[in-house]
């Protein structure tokens, strides 16, 4: 039996969504071409991601655009080299590889959740199970870590090793600085990013579920830890969330609870309120891409499946026809993990400042940089060394240097290159490193989710019913024949439309039934026809996508109607 995934997959490839890269040369596993349709709905579903992220916060959050290969310190610094990785497993017959718990998960029926378990655990379960490999039947190797950067060089110097970035957070974290400066030194303050990162999935399955590339729309926000309450919490409030908590999970429920944002806070359950007023806007934003609040919820990652840089995580989950529960979105409470960790790697300071109510009186340390002692030892690195030690903040220093000898940049720095000396000064604040909360969405993965659930059939035809703001074309011009005028007429009436901004197109290729068919597939939410009653009385029949009905309104109502109806 065909399911909804094959048929909405086929109905991307027949109308130009979406399809297989580099098809004509077999294609490539993880990667997607969008048509001229798919384009159009992924563009709208992203602009209207900036509607509910960035517009609707104007002043707190901007939005920004960095590079997709960055040097591989930026990832040394952020962990990824260390730990962002599968476990991968290799066949010693014919050598091929898998991801170690999808082959488990495909050869025990029943299994318990994989993601966490580490090398060890993973190898018990293959033996205890006589797992071996799916295609020739032979023995598996052990389980061993696979690192999923994209390793590439910048230039033509082979030591020059960069990353394509897996994730555009960190350069919103590199940006902090900048932007905080910029924005007049204020905080909350949150960086949006919309671009495109790779991560080097071992066997990438699920069509457009699971993709090496593809499209990421993330936000860092960016706040005071000792002022961490959200202005805007009061909005959302009495939202009601569907949650699946760490503990529920550990005592198998299955079941969410209902509870509002209010709730969840009150009780503990959400350990920020940034995250949870994130969690309450995504809610509401996957809700206007088609799919109903009860078919999705907020599943709470136990402590061996976060990511490395998170205190607490929830996954947004939507339930689709054959894969069941997928991660539309990751909400992350990232505390200062990132920042700490940049500012420790490349010495520049990535504080906040917070001002004190009455200023206070302070023994501050001040860094001076032992010449005599650099020039000893630092060879052509003095220059490097002595600015290092200008930009740090003094007091972050001089306690990072208290365990010996550090590495800044790839320079050692060592206690005897730097001299502390303290000053009485009246401070009007403190320096400190900013906490951060992220909402973080696939753009692909989106496009999948609401097609499936715009999907479906009527009378044997296919129906695209996307939400009307979402849908690639919004009009659909025919003249009920090309002769007699009317297509001329069609035509002045499609090019009115599309002066007005309104994405539109005409067909005037096979019967009426056929064309409207082809607008009902890709989704588009009217039809106008022009017909020999137009010609005498200046009107037109428009049909609805959905229902099928036709109305007859005036040519000089027309725009206004249109205008309206999408508004």
């Amino acid at each position: 039996m065909v399911d909804k995934f094959d048929k909405v997959v086929d109905l991307a490839k027949r109308r130009g969504f979406f399809f297989p890269s580099c098809e004509i040369y077999g294609g490539v596993a993880g990667f997607l071409d969008f048509g001229p349709m798919g384009t159009l709905l992924k563009r709208n579903i992203e602009n209207k991601w900036r509607e509910f992220f960035i517009y609707k916060h104007h002043g707190l959050v901007y939005e920004i655009e960095t590079p997709v290969v960055m040097p591989s310190r930026v990832f040394e610094a952020s962990g990824h080299v260390d730990h962002f990785s599968d476990f991968i497993v290799e066949c010693s017959l014919c050598h091929r590889r898998f991801r170690a718990d999808h082959l488990i998960a495909d050869q025990v029926k029943d299994i318990e959740a994989l993601e966490g378990k580490s090398a060890e655990e993973l190898n018990v379960i293959i033996h205890e199970n006589n797992i071996r490999c799916p295609e020739c039947k032979g023995e598996l190797s052990k389980v061993s870590k696979f690192n999923l950067l994209f390793r590439t060089t910048i230039g033509p110097y082979t030591e020059n090793i960069a990353y394509m970035r897996p994730e555009a957070a960190q350069g919103m974290f590199i940006n902090f600085k900048n932007i905080y400066s910029i924005m007049r030194e204020r905080l909350p303050i949150g960086l949006a990013q919309i671009g495109r990162v790779l991560r080097n999935e071992i066997s990438p399955r699920q069509g457009p579920i699971r993709l090496r590339e593809f499209t990421i729309m993330e936000i860092e926000f960016f706040f005071d830890p000792l002022k961490p309450m959200c202005n805007l919490i009061n909005e959302v409030n009495n939202n009601k969330v569907r949650l699946l908590t760490e503990k529920m999970i550990i005592t198998k429920e299955e079941n969410p609870i209902e509870i509002t944002i209010g709730e969840a806070l009150s009780n503990k359950l959400i350990r920020s309120e940034w995250l949870a007023y994130f969690m309450a806007i995504s809610q509401k934003f996957v809700s206007e891409l088609g799919v109903p609040e009860n078919k999705q919820m907020f599943l709470e990652k136990l402590p061996n499946e976060r990511a490395h840089y998170s205190a607490q995580t929830f996954d947004q989950v939507v339930m689709l026809e054959r894969w069941g529960w997928v991660e539309v979105s990751g909400h992350a409470y990232r505390t200062d993990y990132d920042l700490s960790r940049h500012q420790a790697y490349s010495g520049y300071d990535l504080t906040a400042f917070r001002r004190f109510e009455t200023p206070k009186k302070e023994e501050v340390p001040i860094a001076i940089p032992n010449v005599n002692a650099i020039a000893k030892s630092a060879g052509n690195n003095i220059g490097k060394i002595i600015s290092k030690i200008k930009n740090m903040n003094a007091r972050e220093l001089k306690l990072a240097l208290e365990n010996g000898p550090i590495i800044i940049d790839g320079i050692e720095v060592k206690p005897e290159f730097v001299e502390f000396k303290y000053e009485s000064r009246t401070l009007s604040g403190e320096h400190f490193i900013p906490h951060v909360a992220e909402p973080s969405f696939g753009a692909e993965r989106l496009v999948y989710v609401t097609m499936e659930y715009a999907y479906r059939e009527k009378n044997g035809r296919v129906i695209l019913s996307l939400p009307r703001n979402l849908a690639p074309i919004k009009v659909a011009v025919f003249p009920l024949v090309n002769r007699d005028g009317l297509r001329e007429k069609a035509l002045e009436v499609y090019e009115l439309i599309r002066a007005h901004g309104i994405i539109a197109d005409f067909d005037d290729d096979g019967s009426i039934g056929r064309r409207y068919a082809r607008a009902d597939e890709i989704g588009t939410p009217l039809a106008i026809t022009i017909d020999y009653r137009t010609m005498d009385d200046n009107t037109v029949t428009i049909r609805d996508r959905d229902t099928w009905e036709q109305i007859r309104i005036p040519m000089n109502e027309l725009i206004e109607y249109l205008k309206s109806f999408f508004k």
